[in-house]
């Protein structure tokens, strides 16, 4: 039998505590699911010094090895991150011991991850220049900003571009953490892991990891607040920019301008962006016919939901819904 897969999952003082146990804990439910006679994983945390480290929920992690123990070659190889709050603002934590690491000594393995924050440390490392990643929805601008080297899109669970894969927010480690079950061991190994850890799904690493009201930061002018979560409530509406101008009592260029200045967006993207969300939810949820889909949404037509996922998602409603 093949020897098991060697996964190194790096921690750091201040660790999100399941962006590294969510995937050692995946990869040990797959092994325990494959059973003796296929080769499974073997999952070990490395931290600077080999000591145990204090993650963000106060509980210790024990470590494994130090990181100059890391063996080459390893399978796996996966940067957990960390966040601060700082006056209100999400940080995320740049640990200089682990990319001087990265940078230095670490091995080539098979693929390299990072999960949440942990693209920040990757990307401090070099290891993203040119490519494709994401991250936590709440500190994708600033990696974006910090690294425009980096492609960074917001939106996605996971992003796979040849051997590193990014991730977003705590849990969706575990969703990319399930796509390398399956890359190792097929689709069925990885769905009956998600059942034997009770997961409602596992989802695709083109499945949006936020909602779009979430997703545009509360602005210092209570009408726009109070207009987009109108927008939310009413999207069988006419929402068009003047009916939106004109709700807000205000002519519709110093609402455009006053609109994207406080949510980074025009009206008109907005609008469509939340009628797809609401689009997704009643693919994802129910058994509405695209025509019953389309009016509940806002987007009118079934034409129209067509043109909006493929320039969107670059998937087909019908696609969508059978993948999720």
């Amino acid at each position: 039998m093949s020897p098991p897969h060697r996964v190194v999952i790096v921690a750091f003082p201040g660790t999100e505590l399941l962006d590294a146990t969510g995937p050692a804990e995946v990869f040990s439910v797959a092994s325990r699911v494959a059973g003796a006679d296929r080769p499974g994983y073997l999952v070990r945390i490395a931290t600077a010094d080999g000591g145990p480290v204090t993650t963000s929920s106060g509980v210790r992690l024990m470590a494994d090895l130090a990181l100059d123990d890391v063996p080459d070659p390893i399978d796996t190889l996966l940067v957990s991150g960390a966040i601060d709050i700082v006056d209100g603002r999400v940080e995320p934590v740049i640990d200089h011991e682990v990319t001087d690491w990265l940078r230095r000594a670490a091995p080539r393995p098979r693929r390299t991850g990072s999960v949440c924050a942990g693209a920040h440390v990757l990307a401090a490392a070099g290891l993203l220049d040119g490519r494709p990643a994401t991250t936590h929805w709440l500190t994708a601008e600033r990696l974006a900003a910090e690294h425009p080297e980096v492609r960074v899109d917001p939106d996605p669970i996971f992003i796979r571009d040849g051997r590193v894969w990014t991730c977003a927010g705590v849990t969706s480690g575990m969703d990319m953490a399930l796509a390398m079950v399956a890359e190792d061991h097929g689709q069925e190994l990885a769905l009956a892991t998600a059942r034997m850890m009770v997961m409602y799904v596992k989802r695709s690493g083109g499945q949006s990891q936020f909602s779009v009201p979430l997703s545009v930061q509360s602005s210092s002018d209570n009408r726009i607040d109070e207009l987009r979560r109108w927008i939310v409530e009413h999207l069988t509406e006419d929402l068009s920019l003047e009916a939106l101008a004109a709700r807000a009592h205000l002519s519709t260029r110093h609402f455009t301008r006053l609109f994207h200045q406080h949510t980074a967006t025009t009206p008109a993207a907005y609008v469509e962006a939340t009628r797809l969300e609401a689009a997704r939810q009643l693919l994802e949820e129910g058994e509405r016919s695209l025509p019953e889909v389309a009016a509940a949404s806002g987007l009118g037509s079934v034409e129209t939901l067509h043109r909006v996922f493929r320039r969107r998602l670059g998937t087909t409603p019908a696609e969508y819904r059978r993948r999720f």
